[in-house]
């Protein structure tokens, strides 16, 4: 995540500047400004920076711990994947991870309507997974869990002793894909609302994260409760970041008045209130 983070921070302001440039181009159901945007963006890279430097300080595991390290110690609901190891389990969720992050925005660009104002939405993709990776790199920069596969025996010595052992939690792969697939799901919603593509598309959006974490459990990276709590982060950012930048026009709260007759044929008269998602 080292390489993502520093990457989506050298072109944040590139890519805002993109935003407010298309500002008039095309119809949108969102609103950035570049002043705005643009602070947020650094500010959330620059708390990813620090995570990240925070990692590097953390310390490795002494053979003397990780001798004393015993499953039972495990709580009972994550116990099942203490001991696990697969180099090709971990291969497999880093090719589904990675290429995640670049498959969802790129299958936006194929959409018309999203493609018309592909800068804001690359804009918002940037803001969406930094705020993820911040949370994350902050986690696992002041919390000390131990990777599943240090409760058996597998893995060379230098990874077991590593301080890239201790983190644990939560599960970055697993938010970072969770974020980048669901905010996929949610800008295509917005742009296409009355799509028939709408339920492959959150069906896609929630099956490929949640492949991610089953690969990291059986890799011996993350225990379930990391991944539940990286799923949950992911999701969440991947929706409700851009959920924040809708125009007022299509999240506003509208109250009309309503009335007619019920099926018992007596009148009835009040006011429908209704909130844009």
């Amino acid at each position: 995540m080292k390489l993502l983070s520093s990457l989506l921070l050298t072109v944040s302001l590139w890519l805002s500047a993109g935003a407010a440039a298309q500002a008039q181009q095309a119809d949108s159901p969102y609103r950035t400004r570049f002043v705005v945007d643009a602070p947020i963006t650094v500010g959330l890279g620059a708390v990813s920076g620090l995570g990240l430097y925070l990692v590097q300080q953390k310390n490795g595991l002494t053979p003397a711990q990780l001798a004393a390290l015993d499953k039972n110690d495990v709580p009972k609901f994550d116990r099942f994947a203490a001991g696990n190891y697969s180099d090709q389990a971990q291969l497999k969720s880093d090719v589904l991870c990675y290429g995640s992050l670049v498959v969802a925005p790129g299958l936006l660009a194929l959409n018309d309507k999203a493609r018309g104002r592909y800068g804001q939405v690359a804009a918002l993709y940037l803001q969406t997974m930094l705020a993820t990776d911040a949370v994350f790199t902050m986690s696992v920069g002041t919390v000390t869990r131990y990777r599943p596969f240090l409760y058996g025996s597998e893995g060379a010595e230098n990874k077991r002793g590593s301080r890239i052992a201790t983190n644990s939690f939560f599960a970055g792969h697993t938010a970072h894909t969770a974020t980048a697939t669901f905010f996929a799901a949610k800008v295509f919603h917005d742009f296409n609302p009355e799509s028939p593509a709408e339920p492959f598309v959150w069906g896609a959006a929630a099956l490929v994260p949640a492949a991610v974490a089953y690969y990291r459990i059986e890799a011996g990276k993350h225990f379930l409760s990391d991944n539940l709590v990286g799923y949950a982060l992911g999701a969440t950012m991947g929706i409700v970041v851009p959920q924040l930048h809708k125009t007022g026009g299509r999240t506003g709260i509208s109250l009309v008045p309503v009335q007619g007759l019920n099926a018992n044929g007596h009148a009835y008269g009040g006011l429908l209130l209704t909130k844009a998602l």
